[in-house]
């Protein structure tokens, strides 16, 4: 899938604030404030419906921060919302630096190692506060790579959809 066909999770809704309809928001960009620079909010308000929703307001609130969603009038209809996620599509966000790279762009690349042998396709990557992993699957095993390029990862080619890197195949 190309990068302007994919969405990025950015966030999500947490918590009812007040009883005007505000909610409380957990946000992943840096800084969190910044959810509110991407809109449309894209939430799945229904299974297999997804709902676009514009004007979204924000602000600090302790803590933490609180969104607005226009039509959102009232603590009956945010409760509807809390425990949303929060998606954009991945071409509103900044072009990545040198050497980064969006986590929704990685997944799906073919992993192979230096030896080219084959590992695998990212399906998915996670944080351990150390260094992201990159998870890889080939259908009979799952393989955990830390992302650490230079040690283990050695190229990232998004446009040829492969990764390589420095992986003994049996761990």
């Amino acid at each position: 899938m190309s990068a302007a066909g994919r969405r990025v999770l950015v966030g999500r809704i947490v918590g009812l604030y007040g009883v005007q309809g505000w909610l409380k928001v957990e946000s992943w960009t840096e800084p969190r404030m910044r959810i509110f620079d991407y809109q449309p909010w894209l939430l799945q308000v229904a299974p297999g419906t997804e709902t676009e929703i514009k004007g979204i307001k924000g602000r600090p609130q302790g803590k933490g921060i609180v969104a607005y969603l226009p039509g959102v009038e009232d603590r009956d209809a945010a409760t509807a919302l809390v425990g949303q996620d929060i998606y954009v599509s991945r071409e509103q966000l900044p072009p990545p630096g040198k050497d980064e790279y969006y986590w929704v762009d990685l997944e799906g690349l073919e992993v192979v190692t230096v030896d080219n042998v084959v590992l695998g396709r990212v399906t998915h990557l996670f944080a351990t506060g150390a260094n992201d992993v990159v998870v890889v699957r080939d259908g009979e095993r799952e393989r955990l790579i830390p992302f650490v390029q230079g040690s283990y990862v050695r190229s990232v080619d998004l446009s040829g959809g492969r990764m390589v890197v420095d992986w003994d195949p049996e761990f």
